[in-house]
């Protein structure tokens, strides 16, 4: 009998402990509110845009989402919380809205651009780059 509580106690823990791993690299859902979801991008995706947009990425997120915009940047190995893939479709099929919101607002590791960017065209610049890494991932 003590050596079955043992076996179960065991196993709880490891449960335990995998749910625990399982739960803290799993991505909780961003709330966009939805007046973001259709909003649309002010910016055309031009020469001068991207161009602001590439100077404004290499300086405010390579260091974690790196320089093909992957999520292994230098500083994302000292993150509790995997810096975003710009290539996945998952990121790429968001409207530009959802994009901007979440660049916007920010959470948890991730900066709230409000505060670094404050003008609104420059994450729209912003938005605009992080689409030519779709193209990139081709």
């Amino acid at each position: 009998m003590k050596k079955m509580n043992l076996m179960i106690g065991g196993l709880l823990m490891i449960c335990i402990t995998g749910t625990s791993f399982i739960m803290i690299r799993q991505p909780t859902p961003w709330e966009v509110p939805d007046k973001y979801v259709k909003m649309p991008n002010p910016v055309k995706p031009d020469t001068k845009s991207l161009t602001a947009g590439k100077a404004l990425y290499l300086v405010n997120c390579e260091p974690c989402h790196g320089k093909k915009g992957i999520g292994n940047g230098t500083k994302a190995a000292d993150l509790k919380t995997t810096p975003g893939n710009f290539t996945k479709d998952a990121f790429q099929s968001q409207s530009d809205g959802i994009i901007f919101y979440k660049m916007t607002e920010g959470r948890k590791e991730m900066p709230k651009a409000k505060k670094d960017l404050p003008v609104d065209i420059d994450r729209w610049n912003l938005v605009n780059y992080l689409r030519t890494f779709a193209a990139a991932k081709k």
